[in-house]
């Protein structure tokens, strides 16, 4: 087995994981049976156990008990209990000298471009203007989606959620992080990223081409060929 083997058989099991606790969840948000919400608690315990298994694999020490209880306490009933990835935007930044607007996280002094999760009575792009000036101090305007990302998939979630990307363009404002989420607020070119920048792999070619004038579809994560067998199944 390969170094790459075991790490994206832990994505595998926690994936899967998480997609049974929601068909689970999802299940007795909607059912008056007894007897079917006794069966979903168990397809939860199931779904707990390979959780436990993919934190063994990652050295994080959890119980069972503990992921049902946080799943348990998230079940809701009728539309309100389906089950469904939460939602992220993010925001791509840039200025007339080509650069683009990062953020260093307070928690973890890793840098990335702003985010922030959806909030109702918003749309995506107005998410983004809204978490750019909290985040950063500065006014910008959305111009394109660039993208829609399965966060789980790339690596950066260990639950279902994905990521809007927005291109906007800084119109106002002062660079003035926000004195509780944020560590440091900055402008940077392709060749300027800070250490540790998360993520930039993906998404610096894609922001900076943006930045630069580029008008692309946006891109999405494409189907995958085994897709409950996982990404290395051959």
């Amino acid at each position: 087995m390969s170094d790459a083997e075991p790490q994206y058989f832990t994505k595998d099991l926690i994936r899967w994981s998480e997609t049974l606790a929601a068909i689970a969840r999802t299940g007795m948000g909607f059912t008056q049976s007894l007897y079917e919400k006794e069966r979903y608690e168990e397809v939860l315990k199931v779904a707990a156990d390979i959780k436990v298994a993919a934190d063994d694999a990652l050295e994080v020490r959890r119980e069972q008990d503990h992921f049902v209880q946080e799943w348990m306490e998230s079940v809701g009933e009728g539309i309100p209990g389906y089950v469904t990835p939460k939602v992220a935007v993010g925001a791509i930044v840039g200025n007339e000298e080509g650069k683009i607007l990062l953020v260093q996280r307070k928690d973890s002094g890793v840098w990335l471009y702003p985010t922030g999760w959806a909030d109702v009575g918003y749309s995506p792009a107005e998410v983004a203007m809204k978490e750019v000036e909290e985040e950063t101090g500065i006014i910008a305007e959305p111009l394109q989606l660039l993208g829609v990302v399965d966060g789980m998939r790339m690596g950066f979630s260990r639950f279902g959620m994905y990521m809007l990307l927005f291109h906007l363009r800084a119109t106002g404002g002062e660079l003035q992080g926000h004195p509780l989420e944020t560590g440091d607020v900055g402008w940077f070119g392709p060749d300027e990223l800070p250490t540790p920048t998360a993520g930039a792999q993906w998404w610096g070619d894609m922001a900076f081409a943006a930045i630069a004038g580029d008008i692309n579809p946006a891109t999405f994560d494409a189907p995958r060929e085994h897709m409950w067998r996982g990404d290395h199944a051959s």
